[in-house]
């Protein structure tokens, strides 16, 4: 631990834990107290209890690398028949009174419809922005606006 912390050549964490591991270890002489730690490299109480916790319960190795993130929930929300649903709505006709659906409108239509019991306009953006309504488009996009006609035609060679 001490060759690593004198090279300084690891990830900052994985050296932040070998300095507590190396500032805690009470067989050097005199053991220092928890604040004094904390204050030293700048940590907090909860990374030195964890540091030494996964030392004592999983080794050395476990207590200077990082632990495994928590497992993340599904990213994707909207899938399969409830991103078909959506993109339908969003390329029908605004409701009456409007010139366009706003991402809070198709959030509320969905959520009217049953389809979800609740969602957030960002969720929704993420997914027309992820959908293409034409294969061959290079734009991503739901529905792509389309250009209208030149009235001044085309130029012809």
């Amino acid at each position: 631990m001490e060759r690593l912390v004198s090279t300084g050549k690891a990830a900052a964490g994985k050296l932040t834990h070998a300095r507590i591991l190396l500032l805690a270890d009470a067989t050097g002489g005199e053991q220092r107290p928890d604040e004094q730690i904390v204050e030293a490299l700048g940590t907090s109480p909860r990374t030195l209890a964890r540091v030494r916790r996964r030392f004592v319960t999983e080794g050395i190795r476990a207590a200077i690398d990082r632990g495994p993130r928590p497992p993340r929930p599904d990213t994707i929300k909207i899938k399969g028949d409830l991103e078909q649903r959506l993109v339908q709505v969003a390329c029908s006709d605004p409701p009456q009174g409007r010139c366009h659906r706003t991402l809070q409108l198709l959030a509320d239509e969905l959520i009217i419809l049953g389809l979800v019991d609740s969602i957030s306009t960002e969720t929704v953006r993420q997914a027309l922005k992820r959908t293409t309504s034409n294969p061959g488009s290079s734009r991503p996009g739901a529905c792509p606006p389309m250009r209208p006609p030149s009235s001044s035609g085309g130029w012809r060679t």
